[in-house]
Order: C-alpha cells, then structure tokens, then sequence
C-alpha cells in the first residue's frame, strides 16, 4: 500500500468510528458564524447563473451539502468515509452523495460549475496538496468557482497539529493561494476570522477562487 492509500485509510477508518458523534455535535454549528454565511453566500452568488452541478467534497455527513442546496445550488456532496455518507443520505434527501476521494474524482473533466472544500484538505500530507488542486481543476469547468476553508498558520510555515480525530495541517493562507494558482486558479477574494470561544483556537482561512483558462492563475476573475 502507498503512502497516500494508507494515509486516506486512516482517515476513513478514523472518521467512520466517530461518525455519529461528529453529526451530532457538528450538524448545528455550520452557518452560525456571520462571516462563514458570508463567504458561502458569495460562493453561492457567483455559482447559481451557471446552472451546473456544485460538488461539496469530503462532505462529511451532510449539513454543508444541504446548506448549499437551500441556497439554490444542485448539489453532490463527496466523502470518503461511508458512514458519513450513510448519516448524510438518511438525514438530507435532497442533494446526492456518494463516497469517493478528493484526489480521485468519478467524475469528468468539467463536470462542476462549483466546488466547496470545507476544511476537508486539512489532513492532507503538506507534499500530497497539490494534487487534490489538480484534481479541483480537472472536475471544476473554467470559470467555476472554488472555496476552500482551512487552519490558518500565522508563522509563515505549514505546522502539524493533533487534531481529534486524525493529524492535520495549519496552512499559511498565502502558500495556499500559490498552491492554487500553480493548478490554475485566481483568487477572487479571502476572509479570515478568529475563532469562537468554542473553537479550537487556530485562526480561519478562506478563499475564494475562480478556474482560469490556463495553468497559471493569471487570467484573474471577471
């Protein structure tokens, strides 16, 4: 088994045993925040005229899935543990979901006009991350939006951290950025937050980004 299998088996097989435990203490906390519903709702603005599919990968169980679709967007929410996706179809029927990974995709090249990833890349190993932008890029038609949200790491360097469920990554938001662009993406827009008093005490990063015509980023957004 390669590195990347063994690390999403981990990751699966963490999540799965604390699938139901996650829902439950998860479920009413997104969109709570004004600046979240902010960024969603922006995301949402741009993808709605496109009319396409919108993919929430490493949906976990749900709740971001059938948040989007109440903003109006057709909606496949993409997770690589089962159990969240059992969790997910018994509790939201509307948007789809299937269990998959992020830097695999069944899907073809240009099938969404938009693609949330609600920090769903923040256990990815530092040197695996440009591969799921690629991937992002494959699925995503030019001129499709991305927003991505992260732990933001304020010393300039990418850090290691025990999360609680398997081992993440705080990202520096601008190293993100040049990740992104290098796959062909051009950042639109960023908010970073604080967190809640009851949140793990990192700070938030999140961009916004638009699919450009090359490899570069260059191309900026319209």
């Amino acid at each position: 088994m390669d590195e990347t299998a063994a690390h999403l088996g981990v990751t699966a097989k963490a999540y799965g045993e604390v699938a139901e435990l996650y829902f439950g203490l998860a479920r009413n906390d997104i969109g709570t925040v004004p600046l979240d519903r902010a960024m969603l709702g922006a995301f949402a603005e741009f993808v709605r005229p496109a009319a396409g599919l919108t993919g929430d990968l490493g949906c976990g169980p749900g709740y971001m899935s059938a948040m989007l679709t109440g903003m109006g967007l057709d909606v496949l929410g993409v997770d690589l543990t089962p159990e969240m996706i059992d969790i997910a179809r018994a509790n939201y029927p509307e948007p789809r979901f299937e269990v998959g990974s992020m830097d695999a995709l069944d899907l073809a090249d240009d099938a969404l006009v938009g693609i949330v990833s609600w920090y769903s890349v923040i256990h990815t190993p530092p040197a695996e991350l440009p591969e799921y932008f690629a991937e992002f890029r494959r699925v995503l038609v030019t001129g499709g939006h991305l927003l991505i949200a992260f732990f933001e790491s304020e010393d300039g360097r990418v850090e290691a951290f025990d999360h609680k469920v398997a081992t993440a990554y705080r990202w520096p938001i601008e190293e993100v950025r040049d990740l992104a662009r290098e796959a062909g993406f051009a950042e639109i827009g960023r908010m970073m937050r604080e967190p809640k008093e009851d949140e793990r005490q990192f700070r938030r990063g999140h961009l916004l980004l638009r699919a450009t015509s090359d490899q570069s980023g260059q191309t900026g957004a319209r």
